[in-house]
């Protein structure tokens, strides 16, 4: 078997073993992240969620090491596509994300991190970026900027 599919098959391997353990069962971290299937630019889709409320603020994407970051300071870290650099959430707006807890989904393919957001989440001033809902023939904006976005990035 060529080493690209003993890869593959020792992640799909090392994800599929958590489905049968029970609470409080665990594997090494390490192992574990050698496991998670980033995609081919190094990238995990990462999703912040308001932890005392369950509201979802914002998707990122996450590097290898964003994470080793985020874990090691408890201030989440993200990987910027457009300026293809660490992006330290809140470093120019001060609207930082303190890590509570970070979980995988079942395939590993998707973070979620709970954190305690400092004001708005979004770059548009607002709390959440999922300000638009569609109702029915129409997109609806549904939250008002809760600081002017000029005055987020002075």
């Amino acid at each position: 078997m060529p080493l690209r599919n003993n890869l593959h098959y020792v992640r799909e391997i090392m994800l599929k073993e958590t489905e049968s353990f029970k609470k409080g069962e665990s594997l090494a971290w390490a192992d574990a992240l050698q496991s998670l299937p980033f995609n081919q630019d190094g990238l995990l889709p990462a999703i912040a969620q308001q932890y005392d409320s369950g509201e979802v603020l914002m998707m990122a994407w996450m590097n290898r090491e964003s994470l080793a970051e985020t874990l090691e300071r408890g201030r989440v870290c993200y990987w910027s596509r457009s300026r293809q650099k660490l992006w330290r959430k809140g470093e120019s707006s001060g609207q930082v994300q303190i890590l509570k807890e970070l979980l995988l989904d079942c395939d590993g393919d998707t973070i979620l991190l709970q954190v305690d957001q400092t004001g708005p989440a979004c770059h548009s001033g607002r709390r959440s970026c999922f300000y638009n809902a569609i109702r029915g023939d129409r997109l609806e904006v549904i939250s008002e900027p809760l600081i002017d976005p000029k005055e987020l990035y002075k």
